[in-house]
């Protein structure tokens, strides 16, 4: 990697809002995802694209930090990615995580993007690849389909050679997501993982009589049962069910995801890299969780975590979102490298993060 005393200035930060309606709407008012592009030059001319990204809400005020805080500071400093703690330091009166994260993000991800391309390569070039392929498991935003719906979202993983596969669960009545979780099992058999998202929707309670209802069912692991600040209520629940749980996609910096880490409050831990702050942080934070002996797993954006799993040492596995691929919304301007099949992802060769819109 260039280092940051060599690499040129960085002369100019640019935002474009890019708003990417899904296929399959995640619910009722969650039917796009919002992108910020960032786009980075340097002083000898040298581009860099990244972006930051949320569902549905809040890209308005990401761009606004970006553009009247963030952009600012940057300019002059080096066009490499050595600076993040600088910046973060710099923004966390605004929250030390959050928009400011999701925010830093869009920097972040151009400035490795700058730094691969002018190295010649991809991501798993410029960090060394580990790993040629990774296996992914099929993944919904499902909680509000018919039980039809559900049970031919599961074949449809089956037939796509998926190990695992995840559902959302948190009906009103629980026998309902018995019911539902139990029609997914039969579909996918007895050897496919099958894990179950509950997006913090339950009470410590609620999350004790689920764990103990879905243990027939063999679950793999129980995602977001709790608020994700509720540090000493998974610790609770950990203790009274045994049940494996899973949290990640809402903690944004490092140090949550150590107190978690430290307390054994989860055993499989999630980070977004966007809502983390980018690659930066997320290599910081995949390292400590493997060496802290939890599983990692990587939330949604699978062309630009894929990329980045290569190329730890421990293999991990890879949430592919049914339909919410950039390349299944037909919002990039060029493809991937990235390749999934038969229940793996390969691939990562484009240059840079390897993701440009449209």
């Amino acid at each position: 990697m260039i280092a940051p005393t060599d690499a040129p200035a960085i002369a100019s930060v640019e935002t474009r809002p890019i708003t990417i309606p899904l296929s399959r709407p995640w619910g009722p008012d969650v039917t796009d995802v919002r992108v910020i592009e960032v786009t980075v030059t340097d002083a000898d001319g040298a581009v860099g694209h990244g972006f930051s990204w949320t569902p549905s809400i809040g890209g308005t005020a990401v761009q606004a930090l970006i553009d009247t805080d963030l952009a600012p500071f940057a300019l002059g400093r080096p066009a490499a990615p050595a600076w993040w703690d600088d910046a973060w330091r710099h923004l966390h009166e605004a929250g030390a995580g959050g928009v400011t994260t999701i925010a830093l993000a869009g920097l972040d991800l151009a400035l490795w993007d700058l730094v691969a391309r002018r190295a010649g390569g991809g991501i798993p070039s410029l960090l060394g690849r580990r790993h040629e392929s990774l296996a992914a498991y099929g993944s919904g935003v499902n909680l509000h389909y018919p039980l039809d719906d559900l049970v031919a979202q599961a074949r449809r993983w089956v037939d796509a050679g998926f190990g695992g596969v995840k559902v959302k669960v948190g009906k009103p009545d629980l026998a309902e997501d018995v019911d539902r979780i139990a029609a997914v099992r039969d579909v996918i058999g007895p050897d496919r993982d099958l894990m179950v998202d509950a997006n913090q929707r339950w009470r410590l309670d609620r999350a004790v009589a689920a764990a103990d209802a879905f243990a027939p069912l063999r679950i793999a692991w129980l995602e977001e049962p709790l608020r994700a600040d509720d540090l000493a209520g998974h610790i609770a629940l950990r203790r009274e069910t045994g049940v494996r749980i899973a949290v990640g996609e809402n903690l944004h910096t490092e140090y949550r995801f150590r107190e978690f880490l430290d307390a054994d409050a989860a055993q499989v831990l999630q980070p977004n890299i966007v809502r983390v702050g980018g690659i930066t942080p997320a290599l910081r934070i995949a390292r400590a969780v493997q060496e802290g002996g939890a599983e990692l797993a990587f939330h949604l954006l699978p062309e630009l975590s894929a990329p980045l799993a290569l190329c730890l040492d421990t293999a991990t596995r890879i949430e592919v979102v049914e339909d919410a691929l950039f390349a299944d919304l037909d919002a990039l301007a060029e493809p991937t490298g990235l390749v999934v099949g038969d229940g793996r992802i390969a691939g990562g060769t484009a240059p840079g993060v390897g993701i440009r819109f449209r």
